[in-house]
């Protein structure tokens, strides 16, 4: 998996991290390594790229999850419980739409994941840049 970094300006100042390949067990902490880099540079609202993702499994679910987690700047699951931090992801059901965290193109397969377990109701997904940067 690649993560790229930019910077947008909208009405705030958007991190935009670009995903491609895989986020699988394999990837998903460097996902969220990287945004908590971010976070403590002082980002406040990410915009995950998911474009060039082609795959997403559960641990990707995980690393969404936790990065939303880190945006609101509560504690994290220890993904080494495995279960337990699937289940913890209802925390961001609890948590309702993620106002720092939103997804962008996503390609089918993916939203289909997302679906699945019912993230499409608290990440907003947008298929224009510009859109989803002035959404913040």
């Amino acid at each position: 998996m690649e993560i790229n970094v930019s910077k947008e300006q909208g009405r705030v100042s958007v991190t935009v991290l670009q995903v491609t390949g895989q986020l699988d067990s394999q990837t998903y902490q460097q996902l969220i390594d990287r945004a908590r880099d971010e976070v403590e540079a002082g980002t406040s609202h990410i915009l995950l790229d998911l474009g060039g993702l082609s795959y997403i499994s559960s641990a990707g679910l995980v690393s969404l999850h936790t990065v939303a987690l880190l945006l609101r700047g509560e504690s994290l699951p220890d993904p080494e419980q495995g279960w337990s931090a699937l289940k913890s992801m209802d925390r961001t059901r609890d948590g309702g739409m993620q106002a720092n965290l939103k997804l962008l193109n996503p390609r089918p397969e993916v939203v289909s994941v997302l679906d699945m377990v019912g993230f499409s109701a608290f990440f907003e997904v947008f298929t224009d840049k510009r859109k989803a940067i002035d959404s913040f």
